[in-house]
């Protein structure tokens, strides 16, 4: 039976004490008076929460464009912790750590999922390098990929890590290979009530790794073979997404690279994530692929690097075809990057060339 969003679960804790919903409340607003900056945002989000509407606001991120708010519905938020932790097997009395910004869907969603299947949450301050006692265990945590790359020797605490919020590397995939904790990178928006597919990064063969969608999530592809979703439980409407996928089975599929995108450099369609990812070896520097405005080609296509170089030896460039050579390299001390992590592409390559 799903839990309604007005019930606090009896094994919930915050920060090792058990609290029931006008406790919370409580709590909730000595954290907005009286807590740090991120505590802040926590008390606010409770405070909606354990109101009367059966509706939050959460605003987007702004990856790939203007930020937005977004009308969510408690109960969708509460059947997206109920296949989250059917998923994973979490069950009540269950330890998690939560060091994401409760600003945005993934962080409210630890709070949910606390709330909602009586999870003893452990709250931190959401850096870059989570500040979390890696000697008490933890049975689920999310993270966004920087956070998992600066705490990869402090995982051993943690049985079940979900990232998310960005690409996760190659690099950073090859490094989880003998991680003890099981890591899986999720695939989700604020539209779909944080992630809609998981797909496991370790303890088993790249063969396998195919995202995964939670039960009760149909997929398929529009005319432009964009993943549709069609999740009843989480939204009303279908979710039509600007994810260029292709489709491994009824229920798993592979992300091939974001249409808003896709450049055409004379007539040719490139997907900079396949040439990144053709590349991730051969450049030591953060870089990505992007374009610009071209009078022959319409779009050339470029490489960005971040630092204080665009140097870089040709010889990096002999694995890929003719057209996915770059015409121009540029680079930039700092890419420009959401609170979450994701990259801003087109603001990082406009701080260049203006």
């Amino acid at each position: 039976m799903i839990p309604s969003f007005d019930k606090i679960h009896l094994k919930f804790k915050l920060n090792g004490t058990n609290y029931n919903h006008d406790e919370l409340k409580e709590v909730s607003y000595s954290l907005v008076k009286e807590g740090e900056a991120y505590e802040k945002v926590v008390g606010n989000f409770l405070l909606d929460w354990l109101d009367d509407k059966d509706f939050v606001l959460v605003k987007t991120s702004g990856s790939t464009g203007i930020p937005k708010t977004v009308k969510l519905k408690k109960q969708a938020m509460v059947n997206s912790a109920v296949m989250t932790g059917d998923f994973f097997g979490l069950k009540p009395g269950d330890t998690a750590l939560h060091c994401l910004p409760s600003r945005y869907i993934a962080g409210k969603m630890m709070l949910v999922r606390a709330m909602i299947l009586g999870l003893e949450l452990q709250l931190v301050s959401p850096t870059t390098m989570p500040a979390y006692d890696d000697q008490t265990p933890y049975d689920f945590c999310a993270m966004i990929p920087l956070q998992l790359k600066n705490s990869l020797d402090r995982l051993t605490c943690i049985d079940t890590l979900i990232v998310g919020g960005a690409t996760v590397s190659k690099s950073l995939r090859l490094a989880l290979k003998d991680v003890h904790t099981t890591v899986f990178e999720t695939y989700g928006m604020t539209e779909t009530v944080s992630h809609i597919a998981v797909r496991q990064l370790n303890k088993i063969s790249e063969a396998e790794s195919h995202f995964q969608t939670l039960p009760n999530v149909v997929i398929s592809q529009d005319d432009r073979q964009c993943l549709v979703i069609e999740a009843e439980k989480l939204s009303e409407a279908k979710v039509i997404t600007n994810d260029i996928v292709e489709l491994v089975t009824p229920t798993a599929f592979d992300i091939i690279g974001r249409f808003d995108n896709m450049i055409n450099s004379g007539g040719v369609k490139l997907f900079p994530e396949l040439i990144e990812s053709k590349l991730q070896d051969k450049i030591d520097l953060p870089f990505f692929i992007t374009s610009e405005a071209d009078k022959d080609l319409g779009q050339k296509l470029v490489l960005v690097l971040e630092g204080a170089t665009n140097d870089l030896n040709s010889t990096v460039f002999d694995e890929l075809d003719k057209f996915e050579v770059p015409k121009e390299i540029y680079s930039i001390p700092k890419f420009i990057q959401t609170e979450t992590g994701k990259l801003q592409r087109q603001k990082t390559l406009e701080a260049i060339i203006g």
